[in-house]
């Protein structure tokens, strides 16, 4: 079988041809679908986390104001349609009539302001998404059905936004009975399938919602099993006990494998998801730019994505791909220059055999070869390197976060709104999560500036000029853009891979 490569075009025909639009569907159900998942979020709350993984799962439970499916297109979700006012400081929404969450409670406008009031209050506080949506600044209830987000400035990203994470309505009678606790591991949302019963690190299962709005889903069960191992995945996937494997567990050495199997194929779609090295730039040699710029000159990033990922990517300047918005083809990586390299580190003072450490997934097959090949790079210009896998929770939710890192640790982001803007002020504006080393006024105000602007044209220079500046900075190590990849049973039809794998399955069947 041979490799899948379906580009935006394809994937927007292959929705159109696979319905996975909001029409009714018969009220039939059957089959059951098993799906390979490389990590537990730890909490289904929507407002709890960033994580793909997450997405991957909820985009089934949760739904938001507006959808973007795998063609990338903003369409309407649990809103019937929008307006701008007030010259683009609010936004009225017209909300679907009819709609109900899983535990029986109806969908309105209060249960958007409740969701917003959350998000935005103490409890969103907590959780890493607060950020994305601090330009609103009240919702208004202006009947059940209307309701008006009123916003501090526009935010051209806004819509996009509201069509993930921090943003999926939430049932306030539910949470007030319940509790917050317990909404993080029973969720419950209005989408096209139920939660069912959730095992920690092991598994979640739902049920088709027979009651769905956009008709009932042709499966009747969806199961999640969270599988870090890829060799386990795999093996699961060819003994038929999993359906389909989600990005990012196939590592690119295990395709041929997949191929080989008449029963399996894989399918590949262009995605957001960058990998990079960050640096730690508060402590030790690294927090020195000239010992960064040698460190990202003597690796050949371009051998790396030609040899490791075997075409299943493209190398890349900064913490974007090509689909993004805000992206520079102008801008050039530091060029290989191993001998540039040790000049660099000369005028440091750095000694050789200076030691520095790699921190990355334990999990991402992928990435420990890299690094592997990253570390034999470094030590040809004299440091010594040493890679620590760790189990990603802990990576993503403890290390990072808390600035416990060694000199370079694994950033790899998904990108989802596809502008540069979310991943760019999460890295780098002060304060942020997955930001625990760098304070840097400039850049903050850079950030800071192109969120309000409604110029398209100028808002894409700003964000050109942010990616330039981290890159004169060297604050990490921008190593490649890969391509979503799928591990599939033949058995699965109407599958539509989606580039950010927020995989919507309701139309899927399992012969």
């Amino acid at each position: 079988m041979k490799l899948k490569t379906l580009g935006m075009g394809v994937a927007a025909l292959a929705l159109a041809i696979s319905g996975a639009s909001f029409t009714a569907q018969p009220a039939f159900a059957a089959g059951k679908l098993t799906v390979s998942s490389p990590q537990d979020p730890g909490s289904w709350d929507p407002i709890d986390t960033f994580l793909v993984a997450w997405a991957a799962v909820s985009t089934n439970i949760f739904e938001g104001l507006t959808y973007r499916g795998p063609d990338l297109k903003l369409v309407p979700g649990l809103a019937e349609s929008w307006e701008e006012l007030d010259e683009g400081k609010r936004l009225r929404f017209t909300l679907r009539k009819d709609v109900k969450f899983h535990n029986g409670e109806p969908f309105n406008a209060a249960a958007v302001k409740f969701t917003f009031d959350r998000l935005l209050g103490e409890e969103g506080a907590k959780g890493p998404q607060r950020s994305n949506y601090i330009v609103i600044d009240s919702v208004e209830v202006i009947d059940d059905y209307t309701v008006d987000l009123k916003l501090k400035n526009p935010d051209p990203v806004l819509l996009t936004k509201l069509a993930g994470y921090g943003a999926m309505i939430v049932p306030p009678q539910y949470i007030a009975e319940k509790g917050e606790e317990f909404f993080n591991t029973n969720p419950v949302g209005t989408g096209p399938f139920k939660f069912v019963s959730y095992a920690p690190k092991a598994s979640i299962s739902l049920a088709a919602n027979p009651d769905y709005w956009g008709g009932a889903p042709k499966l009747s069960e969806l199961e999640y099993r969270f599988i870090s191992e890829p060799a386990t995945a795999v093996a699961e996937l060819q003994f038929g006990r999993v359906d389909l494997v989600i990005p990012p567990t196939i590592p690119i050495g295990m395709i041929p494998t997949i191929e080989s199997d008449n029963n399996l194929e894989i399918v590949s779609v262009p995605g957001p998801t960058v990998d990079a090295l960050r640096f730690n730039t508060r402590d030790g040699i690294t927090a020195d730019p000239r010992v960064r710029k040698a460190i990202i000159m003597a690796v050949d990033r371009a051998a790396i994505v030609q040899s490791i990922l075997a075409g299943q990517g493209a190398e890349i300047a900064s913490f974007q791909s090509a689909l993004s918005f805000g992206y520079d083809a102008e801008l050039k990586p530091l060029p290989y220059d191993p001998e540039g390299a040790r000049k660099l580190l000369q005028e440091a003072g750095v000694p050789e055999g200076a030691t520095l450490q790699i921190d990355v997934r334990g999990n991402d097959a992928t990435m420990n070869e890299v690094a592997q090949a990253i570390s034999f790079y470094l030590q040809s210009i004299g440091l010594n390197v040493s890679v620590t896998p760790h189990e990603t929770s802990t990576l993503i939710n403890d290390i990072i976060p808390q600035g416990k890192t060694g000199a370079m640790f694994q950033q790899k982001w998904g990108g989802w709104t596809f502008d540069y803007d979310n991943t760019a002020y999460a890295m780098y504006h002060t304060g942020e999560k997955w930001n625990p080393y760098d304070k840097d006024e400039t850049l903050d105000k850079l950030l800071e500036s192109q969120r309000p602007m409604t110029d398209r044209a100028e808002r894409e220079k700003v964000l050109k000029e942010i990616g330039a500046y981290v890159a004169g900075k060297a604050l990490e190590l921008p190593l490649y853009n890969t391509n979503a990849i799928y591990a599939i049973n033949k058995r699965v039809k109407g599958f539509v891979p989606a580039p950010d794998t927020r995989l919507k399955l309701n139309e899927v069947t399992v012969e």
